[in-house]
């Protein structure tokens, strides 16, 4: 093989690891893309407001909390199951206690079953928008805000869900700087 063969050679495999690499790299942001945008895997979507359109046909909606596996929280719902117009906006209500002598930050990852009410599963707002900061013996009532799109009546899946179970899992994630100076400070 010559040398300017040897060289191509060697730039196209260059260039194929880079690709690869780069899929590597951004295979996570678009899964995670595709599904907030599809609902699959039972990843809900999220609204600004409640639904126009409320129908007299009722869904249940359950509750369910779970820690991740070392996360030192209690986490629980307050309510194990509610019934709902479908369209109409649902609040609940989950519970997270600290029983630690340390400050502890947390996230939460949520699905909802059957996989197929995903995209009809719709927050409003949600303690898990956003990371959770529990100082020492600190409690926490967290609100969820949420309807079941209408639209569920027309999936050819879905539509045959008489109920609806939404989990969250908490999980340990580092303390924000403000947090981490404050807790450092206090162990010295």
């Amino acid at each position: 093989m010559s040398r300017s063969g040897r060289q191509k050679t060697a730039l196209m495999t260059v260039g194929v690891v880079i690709f690869m690499g780069a899929m590597a790299w951004a295979a996570i942001p678009m899964y995670n893309w595709f599904c907030a945008v599809t609902g699959y895997g039972g990843t809900t979507r999220e609204a600004a407001t409640g639904s126009d359109v409320v129908l007299d046909k009722t869904i249940k909606i359950r509750f369910d909390g779970s820690l991740e596996r070392g996360m030192p929280w209690t986490f629980k719902p307050m309510q194990k199951e509610m019934e709902l117009r479908i369209g109409e906006t649902g609040l609940a209500f989950y519970e997270a206690y600290n029983p630690t002598n340390r400050v502890i930050a947390g996230t939460a990852s949520y699905n909802v079953a059957p996989f197929s009410a995903g995209p009809y599963f719709i927050k409003i707002d949600c303690f898990c928008f956003t990371e959770q900061v529990l100082q020492p013996g600190e409690r926490a009532v967290m609100p969820v805000t949420f309807y079941v799109d209408p639209e569920i009546t027309e999936d050819t899946e879905a539509k045959y869900a008489k109920s609806i179970t939404l989990s969250y899992t908490f999980h340990e994630t580092p303390l924000p700087e403000d947090y981490a100076a404050l807790d450092e400070t206090a162990v010295n």
